[in-house]
């Protein structure tokens, strides 16, 4: 188990504003992500060290956003003014984590501009929709990941959540996150005054150190 990625959310009519400033302040592009059909939403992705990467999606004007969890969170995100989703880790063998939460991973899929097919399982979407602090879970089925759509000088530092820490240990308890997270560093903060969710990330961009969010 490892930490993936990171989603930050904007909106259809925002997303290019949004790319271009977090591209700007990372010192990294983006790449057209494309379409998750299943999901109703679109990304894109810019690599990150570690072999983690960041990826801006929206929602589109399709069914789909309504009828799966992950567009009605990413849809849910962008209504309320965008930003920080989740935090995903990666499994290499998620029926595990199907069993401890007793249902199916749901398949993902989405076709590159360039032609290349991405498809991976997910699960736990339900939990980050219903508290945006808990993170969810994925494994690619493809060879081929974001991490390698360009070259990455920026890595995730830090991640600070608005939420719970007993809650987040309780749902990942399966999870060595020391070793999930690697050199990233995970704070928890409870804040009634503020939702649950992930409220910055640092980044370690050479010798400067940037926080978005």
């Amino acid at each position: 188990m490892r930490l993936d990625h990171i989603s930050y959310v904007a909106s259809h009519d925002q997303i290019s504003d949004v790319v271009n400033r977090i591209g700007s302040q990372i010192g990294t592009a983006f790449v057209d992500g494309g379409i998750h059909p299943k999901f109703g939403t679109r990304n894109f992705t810019a690599p990150l060290l570690n072999g983690q990467y960041i990826e801006v999606v929206c929602p589109l004007d399709h069914p789909a956003t309504d009828a799966t969890p992950f567009g009605k969170a990413v849809k849910k995100k962008a209504e309320t003014g965008g930003g920080w989703l989740s935090w995903i880790l990666s499994t290499k063998d998620i029926s595990g984590i199907e069993a401890r939460l007793g249902r199916k991973s749901i398949p993902g899929y989405r076709k590159k501009p360039d032609g290349t097919d991405l498809n991976w399982k997910q699960i736990g979407v339900l939990g980050t929709l219903e508290d945006a602090q808990l993170p969810f879970f994925i494994e690619w089925v493809s060879e081929s990941h974001p991490s390698a759509d360009g070259v990455a000088v920026a890595g995730i530092k830090e991640i600070m959540i608005v939420g719970n820490k007993n809650k987040i240990a309780n749902w990942t308890d399966f999870v060595d996150l020391e070793v999930a997270l690697g050199s990233c560093n995970i704070v928890v903060n409870q804040n009634p005054q503020e939702d649950n969710g992930i409220i910055s990330v640092k980044f370690d961009i050479k010798d400067r150190v940037v926080a978005i969010s």
